[in-house]
């Protein structure tokens, strides 16, 4: 009886340390990257730090205790990250207390993950959504990630034709999205019926703008569609034309 109450307190405690979104992508195309099981782990363990722990530069010593490689081993495979610009060191300035740290990007990670998929080297599984849940006992469900399937139809665009919109999203943002996030955009998709092109230009202008959020995209597309633009060619002409009346 004690062995049992044991087992379901420990069972609780391992629930309440919360669970970390990884995208399956990763688990999919870190071979074709050619990363190693080490190399791999330290990318999810950085994903880890980040979600759960709202640390963004872990040290190579707390990778090390993690990973249960020597110091030098991590600290080989984070240099290998950098060199082939999947993971890159940002600093940050505070403006609240000016103070500057350093954090890790993984941009590259998901710039070459989303090239591998769009060009169907890696395509992912037939049966629609990969889904990876997370929640932390603290947290919200947001984090939960949902990929979708290679789409294939083909987006000529400033994005390299990327047939994936939501890794197009995922590589401007330079992180997974939310459950938020890929609800809107199939919300655009499936109930406003805006075409993918038109979604990636209104990305497209919101990167130009330096407003890259979705309550700004949303804006965009509402305005297009109350004046009848339905595609990138209307939507260009109509963004020359506001831009060209704001002069």
């Amino acid at each position: 009886m004690n062995d049992r109450n044991g087992l379901a307190r420990g069972l609780m405690e391992a629930y309440m340390e919360g669970s970390v979104s990884i995208p399956y992508a990763i688990l999919r195309t870190y071979r074709a990257l050619k990363l190693s099981d080490t190399e791999g782990m330290l990318l999810i363990h950085l994903l880890a730090y980040r979600q759960l722990e709202q640390n963004e530069f872990p040290t190579i010593e707390q990778l090390q205790e993690r990973i249960g490689s020597s110091p030098s081993v991590v600290g080989q495979a984070m240099q290998k990250l950098v060199k082939q610009g999947l993971v890159s060191i940002d600093e940050v300035l505070d403006p609240v207390t000016g103070v500057q740290s350093d954090r890790y990007n993984l941009t590259g990670l998901f710039q070459k993950i989303s090239v591998l998929l769009a060009a169907g080297e890696l395509p992912i599984r037939a049966g629609g959504v990969a889904e990876l849940s997370s929640a932390s006992g603290a947290g919200e469900p947001q984090d939960r990630v949902y990929l979708p399937k290679a789409q294939t139809t083909s987006n000529t665009s400033a994005y390299g034709g990327a047939a994936n919109l939501f890794g197009v999203f995922e590589q401007e943002f330079g992180r997974p999205l939310s459950t938020m996030e890929v609800e809107t955009i199939s919300g655009w998709l499936d109930q406003d019926k805006y075409s993918e092109e038109l979604i990636l230009f209104a990305l497209k202008e919101s990167v130009f703008a330096g407003k890259i959020h979705f309550r700004y995209i949303d804006r965009i597309l509402l305005e297009w569609s109350r004046n009848r633009v339905t595609n990138a060619e209307e939507a260009r002409a109509y963004s020359q034309k506001f831009r060209g009346g704001r002069v």
